[in-house]
């Protein structure tokens, strides 16, 4: 079969090849780095570009690298939103002939304006898509180079989010590489993408049908015939689907080629049960053998919801336990490590969730694919947050968004809808519903395999809940309202009342929470202020119990995320006893402390052996008569006080154990809890002081 690309683009034009492929040297891709060698300077400076500029006393940096975090947790909510420059060399020897050279940036906030050598490369706006350039023409002949990036966090009236409850920071906070491939390769400049995109048009036990779409690019002036294969290989390396087909690639040209793959009997992605990963190649291949390779993970699997009975994963009922997560970090910012990401994964993890929304834009493509090894399934979002602009600029900017969320991450089997919205229409706003219908077809001819959703918490607007397939809706009874005993009868109402407003029937509850300071304890908690100063930790474990309880005695709800995994920094916000702080995470802001309500999720959803006591950090006391509460899987659990049994308990079926009068001596008093799961014994201790009034 023969694939003729005659579809012209704008390509960077090589020098002359006259030797041919089959005689260049060095035919593989090469990826590189660019972490250190930065100068950086907060400002706008003109002449930065040139080779000229004096910028000694500018600061080195590393990247991954931003600003604005330092500001913001002090709580100042005017923290530094403009402009910043970064310099560095790149002194690569004399481009090889036959070469092309890119330079991808997998984010920069918001927007980022490149040169080279003076060059000007382009623009990307937009604070969390990767884009890429071609350099191949703007490189030195001598090998001496110099890049400039101009990034800026100024607020842009066409580039969202326009509000939010998180901060913008600025910088070139992901990393930055130098990409080195052959005259033909796999497109790397499609929306910074990997330039496949695998669907996977039908998925069950016995077959799996993929459409693989590869954009191929020709950077000569010349005709070339090179060999497209397109293959699947299980984990241990073994070819399990393929083709081989021809390809005449016209001069100059960039160009879509398809194919078609079957899999018999496929091993499927089924989530935390199996997250199996096949391996996806895409290669160009000449007679002197590999021209360009890319690979990446995919993972085989099907899924769909049922408005009655919830989320199904390959046929199979599957429960969507979710959390929702921002990316930033303590003295940090946006600005963080692959290790920070594996840890947020191990704690999401541990506490036995399943699925993870990342809010309120498009993540790391790291972060994704510690997503697929870890069997979660992940709600993938553009940050179109609280308004819109109903201008033709802000709709091709958001549109733009949403391409390079979906084309960069298309082939992540974690990633399971694609997010248009979250919370707009509750604030003042132009018109959602025109931009919103835009953005969903754009996405259905995207990816047709995937649906899509919004977040909503407003019926301003009554078309614009019914444009996604699937629907979230956002609720914090208890919290922003509700009260106190009423809480569980409440929200069982207004989820009831929910039950119809999706599209397609069906739907899930996006947000629910309630904030925590963890060094805030009351003994018979009421529900607080949410923006005063008292938000005590057993408040928090009282609304999550309820909340809970309601999700879970619908099984129309087919999913549920709990905001927030993580305390995260808002720096107006000042609440709770602590400065800049959102604090409804389950787990501290420096990820060092897990609030009692992560292990009231670890109990209900995980298979590991928990047992917990809460109030542990209560320690002193000053009622003699106090309620002891633990949180456990076991089936049975006994309290002991000073050594001394206190009896032994069953579970209220939500996991968790009460006792509800014990009395404390005036002093020190040892608390312990044991209890038995399978085989294995459970222990937990804490002393709380009874302390004389």
């Amino acid at each position: 079969m023969v694939f003729t690309l005659i579809h012209m683009t704008g390509i960077a034009l090589l020098a002359e090849d006259p030797a041919g492929i089959a005689n260049r040297q060095d035919s593989g891709r090469v990826s590189t780095l660019l972490e250190t060698g930065w100068k950086f300077k907060l400002g706008d400076f003109a002449g930065a570009t040139s080779a000229d500029f004096k910028a000694e006393n500018w600061e080195p940096v590393a990247i991954p690298h931003g600003w604005g975090w330092n500001q913001a947790q002090r709580g100042d909510p005017d923290y530094y939103r403009g402009p910043g420059w970064y310099r560095r060399a790149l002194d690569l020897g004399a481009p090889a002939s036959g070469r092309r050279y890119f330079l991808r940036c997998e984010a920069a906030s918001t927007v980022a304006d490149v040169y080279l050598n003076g060059q000007f490369l382009g623009e990307h706006r937009g604070a969390f898509g990767a884009f890429c350039f071609e350099i191949t023409t703007n490189l030195s002949a001598g090998g001496k180079n110099l890049l400039a990036v101009r990034v800026s966090n100024q607020p842009e009236a066409d580039i969202a989010p326009l509000r939010g409850d998180f901060n913008v920071y600025g910088g070139l906070y992901r990393p930055v590489e130098l990409i080195e491939t052959a005259v033909e390769n796999i497109a790397l400049t499609d929306h910074a993408s990997t330039g496949m995109a695998w669907l996977q048009s039908s998925v069950t036990t016995h077959q799996a049908l993929i459409d693989v779409t590869a954009e191929i690019s020709n950077g000569s002036r010349k005709w070339q015939t090179l060999g497209l294969i397109t293959k699947l290989l299980s984990a241990d390396g073994q070819v399990v689907a393929g083709t081989n087909q021809t390809v005449c690639l016209a001069p100059l040209t960039t160009a879509p080629c398809w194919s078609h793959l079957s899999v018999a009997k496929p091993h499927l992605w089924d989530g935390r049960r199996d997250p199996y990963l096949y391996r996806a190649v895409v290669e160009l291949r000449s007679a002197a053998g590999t021209v360009d390779s890319v690979e990446q993970p995919l993972g085989l699997r099907s899924y769909r919801v049922d408005p009655e009975r919830g989320f199904f994963l390959n046929g199979r009922p599957y429960p969507v336990y979710g959390v929702c997560r921002h990316q930033d970090r303590p003295d940090k910012g946006w600005a963080i490590s692959a290790a920070d990401m594996e840890q947020d994964v191990t704690l999401i993890k541990e506490m036995g969730a399943t699925a993870v929304r990342c809010c309120h834009y498009q993540q790391s493509s790291y972060f994704y694919t510690l997503c697929d090894q870890a069997g979660l399934l992940v709600w993938a979002e553009i940050p179109q947050v609280k308004a819109v602009n109903d201008t033709p600029r802000f709709e091709e900017t958001s549109r733009n968004q949403l391409l390079d969320m979906i084309r960069q991450n298309i082939n992540h089997p974690s990633i399971f809808v694609w997010s248009l919205f979250n919370e707009i229409g509750n604030l003042k706003t132009d018109d959602p519903e025109p931009e919103l219908q835009d953005l969903n077809k754009v996405a259905h001819s995207e990816d047709p395999t995937r649906p899509t959703i919004g977040a909503s918490n407003s019926t301003n607007y009554p078309q614009m809940n019914k444009i996604p397939d699937w629907l979230g809706w956002n609720n914090y009874p208890g919290w922003y309202k509700g009260h106190g005993d009423g809480l569980l009868e409440s929200f069982g109402r207004v989820l009831d009342d929910e039950r119809y407003t999706s599209r397609a029937g069906g739907f899930c509850v996006s947000e629910y929470g309630a904030g925590a300071n963890p060094a805030q304890h009351e003994n018979d908690p009421h529900q607080p202020k949410s923006d005063g100063p008292w938000h005590p930790e057993e408040w928090q474990m009282h609304a999550h119990e309820a909340d809970w309880a309601t999700i879970k005695a619908r099984p129309f709800v087919w999913g549920s995320f709990v905001w927030n995994m993580f305390d995260f920094c808002v720096a107006d916000r000042n609440e709770g006893g602590q400065l800049a702080l959102n604090d409804k995470g389950l787990v501290t802001y420096d990820r060092r402390l897990k609030k009692d309500a992560f292990y009231f999720y670890q109990a209900n959803w995980s298979a590991e052996p928990v047992l917990h006591i809460t109030g542990s950090r209560f320690t002193g006391r000053t009622n003699a008569v106090t309620a002891v509460k633990i949180y456990s899987n076991a089936s049975a659990v006994e309290l002991f006080v000073n050594g001394v049994s206190r009896g032994r308990q069953q579970a209220d079926g939500e996991a968790v154990f009460r006792w509800p009068k014990v009395i404390l001596n005036p002093g020190a008093n040892e608390i312990e809890a044991r209890g038995k799961k399978g085989n294995r014994l459970l222990t937990d201790r804490c002393v709380w002081k009874l302390i004389a009034q």
